[in-house]
């Protein structure tokens, strides 16, 4: 018992060394997961052109799977980091157990809802009967056969909340380095394997997941954690769904939202080429790199600000916020450089002709001059998620990807491609002034009056 109460790391240590040790496995862990994501694509411009462009249309269903098993995570990982703050282990015990039900219940009705409606969605930007097959085929395989992140996600969330980052780390490490060694044998046909295309592209990707599935399984049953499983005595209890989805569900909305942004997106620019849809996969594929670490490390700063606010800290939970925003400032910056500098480089990674740059270049160097406002507004709506606002969150995404962003984009296209990238920077400034808005409500509101637990 004594063992038990022990204070958790999240409420001592220095938070410098703290957010650093609890940071950087998730976020070596996301660049790897953005370059199996990227592999996709190289591997697949070099198969056939028509692949690539079939990828980007596939991205937003990618895009929507990802959201609702990280969606449902973070709401599993804010409502057990706060009640480890507040030394409620039952519930913390429960919270756990839950996130095993709802990863099989999100993998079901995203199956039946794929099942219904797929042949319609790629219907809509295409009638090139390669396109479209080549579209149904990847997106199928990858969410019929989805169990695989939607479950190893809610448990890789689970250890983050307890403040454990290494064994996630190590699931999407194996995840996405399965992925990256099965990809050519099965879209090329290397010794026994078949020749398989988009659909081997597909495969490799839902075995990669399934294998780290696999892992998380056995970690979470044999190994020792703050929180412990019990699925033997498992009852659903609504409430503690309610909790979880108070937050998962404004973050899967939130996150859902990129998707509906691609889609849209993805229609404007078909009216210009088909190019100009595969600049935006691209481009999507690319700045994963920049935008993976920073998701990473508020994987980190999360659960301890989380924590922090459950044991009343504000001290911590403001420390935790200002070394993140460093952080995530810095890494964005250095994303900006890039993209400004070498973006002929970057395209060409995947055999880029001279049509893809003409677009591409001026794209990646306009777009990439927000990354630094999106870095503040993304730490600003981890804080919310953290302490249980994530409809605030909800709304910062709605103005970025949805309410700013597409009529900027749809006014801009009628002066001309090269204006429609424009779009990105306007709504970055425009949801960031409203982030600092909410943040300062926030703090007046929910921060400001905290004190700690023994006061």
């Amino acid at each position: 018992m004594n063992e038990r109460i022990k204070e958790n790391k999240m409420g001592t240590a220095p938070m410098l060394p703290l957010i650093l040790s609890m940071s950087i496995p998730s976020m070596f862990s996301m660049i790897i997961q953005a370059l199996y994501n990227i592999v996709d694509s190289i591997y697949l411009s070099r198969y056939d052109e028509t692949a690539l462009t079939a990828l980007s249309l596939a991205l937003p269903v990618q895009m929507l799977i990802i959201s609702i098993a990280v969606g449902t995570g973070i709401g599993i990982n804010s409502l057990i980091s706060r009640r480890l703050g507040e030394k409620n282990f039952e519930q913390a015990n429960s919270a756990a157990t839950h996130a095993i039900f709802l990863g099989i219940l999100s993998w079901l009705v995203t199956a039946v809802l794929a099942l219904i409606f797929l042949n319609a969605y790629f219907s809509i930007f295409t009638e090139n009967p390669k396109l479209l097959g080549m579209s149904r085929e990847y997106t199928y395989i990858v969410t019929l056969f989805s169990i695989g992140i939607f479950l190893q996600v809610n448990i890789e969330k689970t250890l983050q909340a307890t403040g454990n980052m290494l064994y996630p780390m190590y699931f999407q490490l194996t995840g996405a380095i399965s992925n990256i060694i099965l990809d050519p044998f099965f879209i090329f046909g290397i010794g026994p394997f078949p020749k398989l295309g988009v659909s081997g592209a597909a495969i490799a990707t839902v075995i990669g997941q399934i294998i780290a599935l696999l892992f998380a399984v056995y970690v979470l049953l044999f190994k020792n954690h703050e929180v412990k499983i019990d699925l033997k005595r498992f009852k659903p209890d609504l409430q503690i769904i309610r909790s979880i989805y108070a937050v998962g569900f404004p973050s899967i909305l939130m996150q859902s939202i990129g998707s509906v942004m691609i889609t849209c997106f993805n229609r404007i620019l078909v009216g210009f080429s088909e190019t100009a849809v595969a600049v935006l996969g691209i481009y999507f594929r690319l700045q994963s790199f920049i935008f993976m670490p920073v998701f990473g490390l508020t994987h980190g700063v999360m659960p301890v600000i989380g924590y922090s606010y459950g044991a009343r800290n504000r001290e911590r939970l403001i420390s935790a916020l200002k070394t993140g925003c460093v952080f995530a400032f810095l890494i964005m910056l250095l994303g900006s450089l890039l993209f400004i500098i070498f973006p002929h480089k970057l395209l060409g990674i995947f055999e880029a002709d001279a049509a893809l740059l003409e677009i591409g270049v001026p794209a990646l160097r306009i777009i990439s001059t927000c990354f630094t406002s999106a870095a503040i507004g993304i730490m600003f709506s981890t804080v919310f998620q953290a302490i249980g606002q994530g409809s605030r969150s909800l709304i910062i995404s709605l103005l970025r990807q949805l309410i700013l962003l597409l009529p900027a984009a749809y006014l801009l296209s009628k002066l001309g491609l090269f204006y429609v990238w424009f779009a990105f920077p306007i709504s970055e400034a425009g949801s960031l002034v409203i982030s600092v808005l909410m943040f300062i409500s926030v703090y007046r509101g929910y921060l400001k009056p905290l004190k700690p637990l023994n006061e």
